[in-house]
């Protein structure tokens, strides 16, 4: 049975991915439909009380809101999104992770990170598909990126700050690419937007603003199999009754 499409109309081919493959990330600005906003809206907003409880057996859900939500479950496998995963991956991945990355009035942002994945094997790489429902300007709640930092493969990129990660990790590198000294870069998404981002990236979140609602953010992630996977989430439940379409993007390897 055809499900309904998630993404507008968009082209990703071999220019797209090369400007992926060179700089670590890829904005999409708008292709998430208006249903498919609206649908994500309310499950986020469904699981937001969730992510706010102080108790930690339902905090759990934000690393694996697929669980928690049909809708959200539904994308894993949806044709759209694993057209497009294909073209990034090729033909053999896994799903990695779903999580919620909603930032409420006045949150305070996240300072600079990158995470693990097959660190040795450039071989293996892991994408992360950010979906911003309503989007972001510069000065609020913003995804900051380093463009071409993901080649270093590094995990352990910190700063708590823009000048923190500039005087420590980003001090003296260049784009092994272009020969560019590497340099921050923040980006602004309009409504609807899907950004891609290998997994080595740097990447940090501004504040966001008292007087803003909340901005609506989930991430999935995929992965060429053949490495142990330390941000993969999936429960034992999940993964022994998957929700229809996943079962074979469930296990390690």
């Amino acid at each position: 049975m055809s499900q309904t499409n998630i993404f507008n109309p968009f082209g990703f081919g071999e220019t797209e991915k090369k400007a992926l493959d060179q700089d670590g990330h890829f904005l999409l600005p708008g292709i998430l439909t208006s249903e498919t906003c609206k649908q994500l809206t309310r499950s986020l907003a469904r699981i937001q009380p969730l992510r706010e409880s102080k108790d930690p057996q339902l905090r759990h859900h934000s690393g694996h809101a697929a669980e928690y939500d049909s809708y959200v479950a539904s994308l894993i496998a949806h044709p759209q999104m694993l057209d497009l995963i294909h073209k990034v991956l090729g033909p053999d991945i896994r799903f990695d992770h779903c999580g919620t990355l909603n930032r409420p009035p006045g949150h305070q942002g996240f300072g600079w990170h990158s995470h693990a994945y097959a660190d040795d094997q450039p071989e293996l790489g892991l994408i992360l598909v950010f979906f911003y429902v309503n989007g972001f300007s510069t000065d609020d709640a913003s995804l900051k990126v380093v463009s071409g930092s993901y080649h270093y493969r590094d995990p352990a990129i910190k700063g708590r700050t823009d000048q923190e990660l500039r005087s420590g990790w980003l001090n003296g590198k260049k784009h092994p690419v272009t020969g560019d000294p590497l340099d921050i870069e923040v980006l602004e998404a309009p409504k609807g937007t899907a950004i891609l981002m290998w997994i080595h990236a740097a990447h940090a979140v501004n504040a966001r603003k008292l007087d803003s609602p909340t901005r609506w953010t989930i991430v999935y992630g995929y992965r060429n199999p053949g490495a142990e996977s330390s941000s993969r989430h999936i429960t034992e439940e999940f993964e022994q009754s998957p929700y229809p379409g996943t079962a074979s993007l469930l296990s390690s390897y």
